[in-house]
């Protein structure tokens, strides 16, 4: 796994992996948005709403704890061996968004994240046991960690995704 010096060079990579992901998107349509190619376990929407859930919930698992509201996760109605029914909740969020509105609503939250990584001292975002969410599991990850694995890495392995339906539905039109 990428190893981070500081929180600027998170910050860093977590905003240009996001532009290279999201910059992935321009050229596809509306009407496309929903298309499922063979070989492709997700579609444009899918791809931008499972960003956009993961984002969202590691911050309100920080919010919650902050507020004294004990967190459970990845949350309540899922465990970590039954993330299916997490995801389709993210993709029954956000499957009524134009494509347009969800890359805005990623830029949103991809700008979240940095303004939340921004609060937190080194000392916090590269050290175990500072938030009782980042220690919920068995490995005990620092936040940093956390904060990596669902956007740095998926926006680099959801790039390539979205590159591979691009070429595929490239195919199928012609």
């Amino acid at each position: 796994m990428h190893q981070y010096d500081n929180k600027e060079q998170l910050i860093a990579e977590i905003l240009k992996t996001a532009k290279l992901f999201i910059d992935e998107f321009d050229g596809i349509s509306d009407d496309d948005k929903h298309k499922m190619i063979e070989g492709i376990d997700k579609t444009p929407m899918q791809m931008i709403a499972y960003q956009l859930g993961w984002m969202n919930l590691i911050m309100s698992w920080d919010k919650d704890e902050k507020e004294g509201i004990e967190v459970v996760t990845p949350s309540p109605e899922y465990k970590w061996n039954k993330l299916g029914g997490l995801y389709e909740s993210f993709y029954d969020t956000y499957k009524s968004y134009s494509l347009n509105e969800l890359k805005e609503l990623f830029i949103c939250s991809v700008n979240e994240i940095v303004d939340w990584i921004k609060g937190f001292s080194d000392e916090e975002l590269f050290n175990q046991d500072i938030r009782k969410w980042a220690s919920s599991t068995p490995s005990k990850w620092p936040i940093w960690k956390w904060i990596h694995i669902n956007t740095v890495a998926p926006f680099k392995s959801f790039r390539t995704k979205i590159r591979k339906w691009k070429k595929a539905a490239l195919k199928i039109d012609l």
